[in-house]
Formats: structure tokens, sequence, C-alpha cells
């Protein structure tokens, strides 16, 4: 047995079986869209020509925002910072590549005028459109903040309404009710709700926004917007507040950018569309205090998660899908490596999002100056066609077919282990492409046929636009899995569902190792690698642990925003020829609702190099628990390790199919420094102090590991001291100097 060695490192399917009635994979680019026009129905597109554009949102906007900025330093929203963000946006350069709103988040209020409409707190802005005259003066737009509802010192003051003979308290819902996502429940929330069958309703919020308009203000958000914002209590519903609002905006006569937000609700969609030009689709990207910077790495990845079920609502007649602020310019503030604000820069760009940056602009930095103003990635931002999710996973595709034989591909390595990715055109529906450009390097890589290889370091991208060949493939055979069909234990129980293919889905999944569905007969001609598109639901975050077979738990990590529509999402399977069971679950936590599986092609996709392996799912020992955590992989984690020889989590079959070299990536959680002992198939154990700012958000560490072909153990604790909770950990190859992998983790003959 050999000891650790550490270093740090910087159709011919049976005819039994229902044939899935779409385009396969690599055919549907440009149709990936909801399935039915039931779906569309619920939702009330039919009648939605355009969203409520007024001339300001046919391409999203790009700008600042001061909110994240204000979770870290509670001095900072004055209008003398305000001024000084407005010239640092104008004389960093950045206004010249399409930067120009200034957005002032929650806190520039502080009373109520004679009619019960909101004024500045005159200590912190003494005089609003004198600022925003300033804004103005330099080229940009003014963008400002409200909360739906009438807070509750013009409900006390019982203010008249401007230009009628009604006061406050005429058009408030009875009895009184919370008037948004923040107010709670109870007869004294923060803001009261509005009854907009009341007379007087409407010109409260004319009146509201009139006085914005003159100020001079561009654009509002209208924040806790319910449904949605995690709170579906129809109590509130705050649907006829933002049609009211869309509505005073038009009598304004100034063209003002309205955006709800956040986590609105996906099953209202035809009202957000109709009635605003972006909607926040996520919560705060902000760690607000939870960790010790501005955001972190879990809080961009779940914009990955969350965005699959709403890439086919956005475009310029639909209103764009806001990912929120972008914080890449702090340095170290960011919580963000080099990578990461590369890759995440990039995802708000293929997916159309507003690019709008925090942070303090008098202090950018030049790293996400440079980011922040390359011009062919602004363009793809731009361009009107948001990317859509070809594969999900530890190694994930968006594409953007552009409708002219391009295309914008982005490929992101979701784990912090450097990866070689490989993209077989084949899944694009083509045989190779006749141009490769780089977006990022600016750089021409000529043709490239078969396939596309590249190294991607830890959660870093590449971003390239290609022209595809006129060479078509032929496409890959497809079978969908119906859950209702499939075989159902435990809590795991079927229910209607008009969004979902047969009208039906399964829910009751989790939280207990008897409860999953199993598909037993999924089909394959011949062994080897297929994709596995996953139709699921869900409201918020959630994971499937799933096994195909009697392999090893596999992680399925979704979201979403309803539980209603499903959200589809791609991985790779092994599959042995003949007949596949397919069992999805979690022992631990919670998974989505499953609507269908959709299995794909000849055997011949391509698997990512590292393999995953969940902390949860591993041999618990001593005091060790598994339990709950929203950030983690798998939405669960292990904590209570240490403390003690026995408090152990071991992962056993640890499987690679040659000796050598392997990256081992640790994700554990931990506020403040604990040390984590590691042992490698008995040897000697090797102490790791791992430091973090929170028990929510997973952090990352990367280690060698030399491994024997084969199976192999790897037990993780502390003796004496308390170690830090374990999400997950990553296996993958090492890597020398240039591209070679010393070796690979993913096969598909591992038990």
């Amino acid at each position: 047995m050999e000891d650790c060695v550490f270093a740090p490192h910087d159709s011919n399917i049976p005819a039994h079986h229902v044939r899935d009635g779409q385009p396969s994979l690599h055919r549907n680019i440009r149709s990936l869209f909801p399935r039915s026009a039931l779906a569309f129905g619920l939702l009330g597109l039919a009648s939605i020509a355009s969203a409520q554009v007024n001339g300001v949102a046919q391409k999203p906007y790009l700008g600042w925002s001061s909110f994240s900025q204000q979770t870290i330093d509670s001095e900072f929203f004055t209008q003398a910072s305000m001024v000084a963000q407005s010239d640092a946006l104008l004389f960093s350069g950045l206004q010249a590549h399409g930067y120009n709103y200034i957005n002032m988040d929650s806190g520039w209020q502080g009373s109520f005028d004679v009619n019960g409409r909101p004024t500045p707190d005159t200590v912190k802005f003494p005089d609003i459109k004198g600022l925003i005259d300033h804004i103005h003066r330099n080229g940009q737009k003014a963008g400002i903040y409200w909360i739906p509802g009438v807070e509750e010192p013009a409900v006390l003051a019982n203010s008249p309404i401007l230009g009628t003979p009604y006061h406050i308290q005429d058009i408030l819902t009875v009895p009184y009710t919370a008037g948004n996502a923040f107010g709670g429940s109870g007869t004294s929330p923060y803001h009261y709700k509005i009854d907009f069958t009341k007379p007087g309703a409407q010109e409260y919020i004319d009146s509201v926004v009139a006085l914005f308009a003159s100020w001079g203000v561009d654009f509002i958000k209208l924040d806790g917007v319910t449904p949605g914002s995690y709170n579906d209590d129809l109590r509130i519903d705050n649907r006829s507040d933002v049609e009211a609002w869309s509505k005073a905006i038009a009598k304004s006569g100034r063209p003002i950018w309205l955006t709800v937000s956040w986590a609105v609700g996906q099953d209202y969609l035809g009202t957000w569309q109709q009635f605003s030009n972006a909607r926040r689709i996520d919560d705060d990207v902000e760690c607000e205090s939870r960790c010790a910077t501005l955001s972190n790495w879990p809080r961009i990845y779940k914009r990955f998660r969350d965005l699959p079920a709403w890439q086919n609502a956005a475009g310029p007649t639909l209103g764009w899908n806001d990912l929120d602020s972008l914080d890449i310019g702090d340095g170290d503030l960011d919580g963000l490596t080099k990578d990461e604000k590369r890759s995440a820069m990039t995802l708000w760009a293929i997916a159309n999002a507003p690019l709008y940056l925090g942070g303090d602009l008098t202090k950018i930095d030049d790293f996400g100056k440079k980011l922040a103003t390359n011009d062919e990635v602004i363009a793809v931002n731009q361009s009107g066609k948001p990317a859509k999710q070809i594969l999900g996973g530890d190694m994930q595709v968006w594409v953007t077919d552009l409708g002219d034989g391009s295309y914008n591909i982005a490929l992101f390595n979701m784990n912090a282990t450097p990866t070689v990715a490989r993209l077989p055109w084949n899944v694009l529906g083509f045989a190779g492409v006749r141009q490769v450009r780089d977006l990022w390097a600016h750089a021409d890589l000529g043709p490239s046929w078969g396939e596309f290889s590249t190294r991607l370091e830890g959660h870093g991208v590449r971003l390239l636009k290609v022209r595809s060949s006129v060479d078509r493939v032929p496409p890959v055979p497809s079978t969908s899995y119906e859950a209702e069909s499939a075989s159902l234990a435990g809590g795991a129980v079927a229910s209607g569902c008009d969004g979902c293919s047969g009208g039906k889905k399964v829910g009751g999944l989790g939280l207990g190792s008897g409860n999953t569905v199993t598909f037993n007969n999924v089909y394959a001609r011949r062994s080897g690698v297929y994709l596995m598109r996953v139709d699921s639901l869900t409201l918020g975050l959630r994971s499937y642990l799933f096994k195909v077979g009697n392999g090893p738990f596999q992680t399925f990590n979704s979201g979403g925003s309803s539980f209603l529509l499903p959200s589809s999402s791609t991985v790779p399977i092994c599959l042995q020829a003949g007949y596949n069971s397919i069992q999805f679950g979690n022992p631990t936590s919670y998974p989505p609702d499953l609507d269908r599986i959709v299995v794909s092609g000849n055997g011949d996709a391509a698997l990512p190099t590292g393999t995953t392996y969940e902390a949860e799912a591993a041999k618990l020992g001593g005091a060790v628990t598994a339990g709950f955590s929203n950030y983690a992989s798998g939405l669960s984690k292990a904590g209570n390790i240490g403390g003690g020889p026995a408090n152990t989590v071991t992962f056993s079959h640890i499987t690679v199919p040659t000796a050598g070299t392997y990256q081992l990536e640790i994700d554990y959680q931990t506020n403040g420094v604990r040390t984590l002992f590691v042992s490698v198939n008995g040897g000697k154990s090797q102490p790791l102090d791992l430091n973090g700012s929170s028990f929510d958000d997973p952090a990352t560490t990367i280690v060698r590991v030399q491994l024997k072909a084969g199976a192999n153990t790897i037990q993780m604790g502390n003796p004496s001291g308390n170690a830090p909770d374990l999400d997950r950990i990553v296996v993958a190859p090492w890597f020398d100097s240039g591209w070679s992998l010393g070796g690979t983790t993913q096969t598909c003959g591992r038990p």
C-alpha cells in the first residue's frame, strides 16, 4: 500500500419502447422550447406579442448597481458615492464599451411626501434630482429601487392620493396583508398590500412613477415580487402590482426600464414577460455577511443550475433573464478566482443577461476591467439570442445558434480540477466546423473536425464562435421513458402535471434510500457512453443521486422555479449493451420531481475526465451524519467529522484504470481553520489545514494523491480536533506541464 503524496495545486430499438416525438439532441439547438401547447396555455403566453419594451429593452442593458458594495460597506450608499461611481464609469473607459446605467438600490428613501410617495433620505441624498442630472450629463441612465405595496408611515398618515378624492387606506387590501415577499404576514406588514380593484389604486402608482420620472429616472427595480422570491403565498400575489407599474410607466411618457425581482416564479412567466423588461430568476448573488467576500463560486454555480428552466423564455420580444450583479472587478474581495470571474462573465454574456457590475468602480482592477470590456464577449451578450444548455453536469456546453450558420459556444469546467474538455461536433449535428475563434483570446484557431478538445482550468471556460460545416451527421436515435411508467418505490408517487410529458410526474422522492423511481428497461444497442436528458421540476436547488445498474451513485444537481413546468438538462452516462436500469432518488436530501428521461446516442459520447463522490453517500463512521446543505453538491453534506478516531468519512471504490498520480479535489465547509486528516488505501494520514468563512458555501482545495489501478479507499477525519464538514471529492487525472493526462478516471467498465 502506498502513502498519499500531497502537493498544493495553485433503429434497432425494440418496438415496445416509446419513441421520443422530438428531434434528437443535436437537432434540438433551434427547438429547445416548452414541449406542449398546454405549457404555453398555463403561462398565458398566447396573447403576448412583446415585452413592455418602451424602446429601452431590445437588448440587455450594461451598467453598474450599488447593492453589492452596500453589503460590505454600510457607509457607501450616499449621493457623493453615486457621483463618484458615475464619474468612474465614464473615465474608466467602461462607458465607451456600452456600460451606461447607474442603478441605486435599496436605502435611498427616507420619508414620504404629503401624497404618500417615497422621498429621499436628505442626509444621504440631499438633492436626488441634482444627482440624476449629473448622471445624465455623463451620458448615463439612472436607476432606482422600490418594492410593491405602501409602507407603514404612509398608511398611518392616510395620505391623500394625488389628483383623486381617495386616501391611502382606501386602496389597501382588507384585512391588511403584507404587500410583498419581505413583509411577512399579519396586520402590521412592512409594506401593506394594495387592492387594485379599488378606485385610486392605479392612480397612486401613477403618482409614484410620475415622481420618479420628474427626477429623470430611467430604470426601476421592483423588488420582493411574488409569486416567487421563494414565496408562492397567493395572499400577496404582486402580479397586479407589476401590471400597475407597467401601466404607470407607459402613462408617464418616459422610457423607463422595469425589472421585477427576485427569483420570481416561472409559473407566472406570462405576466413578467408582458409587463416588465427583465426578471430576476435567482436570489442575491452576494454573500451578504454569510461569507467573507462579496460573492463566491457556489453562488455563481447556482445560476448554472437555475438558468436551464428559463433559457427558452428570453429575447427581444420576451424580456431578459436577470442573473444579478457581476462582481468581477474587486480582486480577492470578489471571492472568485480569475478563471471563475471569466466563467461568470461568459455565462452572463451567453445567456444575454443584463451586464451590471458590482463593487466599487473607483477601485476596479485591471483584470476585471479587461474582462468587462472585451467587445467580442459583449457582442455575444448583445446578440439577442440567448444560449441553450446542450450538456450539463461537470463539463457543460451552452450554445447559441445565430441563424446564419454560425454559433456561439461556451465550454465550462464545473470542477476545481483542471481538465481536458472534449466536444464532439456531432452533438451539435455536424461533422466539424470550418472556423473556430476564441473570443477571450481574440484568436482564430482554424477549422476543427470530429471534436474540439481544450484544456480548461478549474471552474474555467472557453468561449468560441464557430462556423459550421455543411456536412451534417445523421440524427441519432433517442427514446423517452416516462417516470410515472417506471417502478416507483417507497414514498414515490405519480401525480398530474399539465406541463409535463404524458401529463404526469413523480414526486415524493428522496429523504430515504427507499424512495426511488427506477427505469428498468433502458435499452442500448451497444455498450458505450450515451446522453441522458432529465426533465425535472423544482422550486430552488435540488439534487438527484442516481445510479446505473449496480454502479456507484452519480450526482445530478438541478434548480428551477416551478413544480409545474419541467426544466431539462443532459448528462453522459455509461450503458451496457441490452437492457439497463437507472434509479433516481436522494437518500439524505431533497431531489426534484421527475417528469421523464430521454436517452440518445450511439454509444460514442464523451465523458468528463474526473469522477465525483458525494460525502453523504460514503461510509459515515461514528458520530458523522449526513444532512441538508443548500449550496452543496447533492444538496447534502457530511458533518460532525473528527473529534475522535471513529468519526470519519470513508470513500470506497475510488476506481481508476491505471496506477499513478491523480488530483484530489476536496469540497469542504468551515468557518475558520480546521484540520482534515486524509489517508489513502490505509496509508499514513496527512493533515490539511483548511480555511473558510461559511458552513453553508463549499470551499475547495486540491492535492495530489497516488492511486493504484482498480479500486481505492480514501478516508478523512481528525482523531482529536474538529474537521470541516465535507461536501464531496472529485478524483481527476493529473496534468503534466503540457496537455498530457496522467490517466483517466471515467471509464464505462468501472464497477
